[in-house]
């Protein structure tokens, strides 16, 4: 999210974004939960039918992943696509009200064995994951189900005040939220999980150069260098996960195995091919739950413009 002043003649847009977010986090959560599925899904149409950057964009990614939808295949999985996203801001603007037993029932993870045997060895874990779902909601259900705090990153919006909302909030679900300043943060989040404790960070988008070079759906994009070098660094094991949504209330989800470290190569090739690994494990999940994934940016590096990579613009570059 990026500050844009001027859209309103006489209005701040930085006051317009942080009015927003906090009519959201107050009003919404007050919501019959019906009204608010009402809502979200009116919000979303509305906004599939306006045919702006986000829509045009996600398409654009989604053919990507569908290679061989028609313009009506794809129409329909944008479509879905907005509904899903709405879902989960409208999860996350209630999620603070939810009961203890509402959170537990609203995810239920497959192949949970994965992380809690890997809590349990106290060798520490990480959770990668890709916008899909509502990695909030499936963070909650950690912190509150397996009654497992976590750490995680969040990237620095504008304004500083929207940043400020997002870290009280998330801190309100009982995760520890770290500002994404480099090493600083790496070396926490390495602390933490040498003391083997969880760390969650979402890993599908990283256009900067520390990214590393991957392919993605037969193309080529780069992804955060974070988990696969906190595994190698820290020992710590790396579980993928993959979120999605389906007609019911409970959001569904998968904790899938543990990408390994290589035997062979140098500290590079190693995270290189972790990396690649992870990239893998989220095509395959995107590809079973296309409108699941709420990529309404560029991610190839064939859709940059020349002059320079995209600076990543989202307030949810944290995870469950």
């Amino acid at each position: 999210m990026t500050s844009r002043k001027g859209l309103l003649p006489g209005i701040n847009a930085d006051w317009l974004s942080d009015t927003l977010y906090a009519l959201g986090w107050s009003t919404v959560k007050k919501l019959p939960e019906s009204a608010a599925v009402l809502l979200g899904r009116q919000i979303a149409d509305l906004t599939w039918k306006r045919r702006g950057k986000g829509i045009q964009r996600l398409e654009a990614n989604l053919a990507r992943v569908v290679p061989d939808a028609s313009p009506e295949r794809l129409a329909e999985l944008s479509r879905a696509g907005m509904r899903s996203y709405m879902r989960y801001w409208m999860e996350s603007f209630r999620l603070p009200a939810w009961s203890k037993e509402r959170i537990r029932n609203g995810f239920d993870p497959e192949d949970v064995h994965h992380l809690t045997d890997g809590l349990a060895s106290d060798r520490g874990v990480i959770l990668a994951l890709p916008h899909m779902g509502n990695y909030d909601l499936a963070g909650v259900w950690v912190t509150t189900k397996l009654n497992t705090p976590f750490t995680t990153v969040a990237q620095r919006l504008e304004p500083a005040s929207v940043y400020d909302r997002f870290v009280a909030y998330r801190e309100g679900l009982g995760m520890e939220v770290l500002p994404h300043t480099g090493g600083a943060a790496f070396g926490t989040l390495a602390r933490r999980l040498r003391a083997g404790g969880l760390v969650c960070l979402v890993a599908d988008r990283d256009l900067s150069s520390s990214g590393i070079p991957v392919t993605f759906f037969g193309e080529e994009t780069k992804m955060p260098a974070g988990p696969a070098m906190l595994a190698l660094q820290t020992g710590a094991m790396l579980l993928p996960v993959t979120l999605w949504y389906d007609d019911g209330p409970v959001m569904r989800g998968r904790v899938h195995p543990e990408i390994e470290v290589p035997q062979a190569g140098t500290r590079t090739e190693k995270a290189a091919r972790m990396t690649q690994s992870l990239a893998d494990v989220f095509a395959s999940g995107i590809a079973d739950h296309p409108e699941d994934w709420h990529m309404l940016q560029r991610l190839w590096l064939a859709d940059l413009e020349p002059r320079a990579p995209e600076v990543r613009a989202t307030g949810t570059e944290t995870a469950a």
